[in-house]
């Protein structure tokens, strides 16, 4: 199934499609800033988010994922190998005006195929603990609470997550 054409029928629109594209894409470094920005807000300013800066560099990241609405970009998703077999999910933004809509499911679903397709057979991810809708989103496409692994292994704020695909 074509991932792009079930999103736009899913949504009974032509205003959306997504471009599959890396790292470097300004679209998705944009898209990051504004994530970062968000959780800012969410967990109290940046000073608050340290810990975790470091591990969100764009440097590693090839496979990305972009949502349009119209021309203009309002969410993106991507991975990077973990290890082999293991993908990690990274970077899932939804702009505040366009949640609600169905879109970061579909955008999940979208990375989700990426991953297989490149023959990963499983998700991890880390959340943050205040981030109760993206842990429901999660939760809702199957990913499990899992020990807390690698960098985050000693932070209690954060949720990680593995889905086999």
């Amino acid at each position: 199934m074509n991932i792009q054409n079930s999103l736009i029928k899913d949504l009974s629109s032509d205003d959306y499609h997504l471009v599959y594209t890396d790292g470097c894409n300004i679209d998705f470094i944009n898209l990051c800033n504004q994530l970062d920005d968000n959780l800012n807000e969410i967990v109290g300013g940046e000073k608050q988010r340290l810990q975790y800066i470091q591990y969100n560099g764009l440097a590693d990241i090839h496979d990305v994922i972009v949502l349009y609405a119209d021309d203009k970009p309002v969410g993106c998703a991507s991975f990077k190998e973990y290890e082999s077999g293991i993908a990690e999910l990274k970077r899932v933004f939804v702009h505040d005006a366009y949640r609600g809509l169905g879109l970061s499911k579909q955008l999940m679903l979208a990375i989700e195929q990426k991953a297989i397709q490149q023959g990963y057979k499983e998700l991890i991810l880390e959340t943050g603990a205040a981030l109760v809708a993206a842990m429901g989103l999660y939760q809702s496409l199957g990913f499990h609470v899992i020990p807390n692994y690698g960098q985050y292994a000693d932070m209690k704020e954060s949720v990680c997550m593995r889905k086999y695909l």
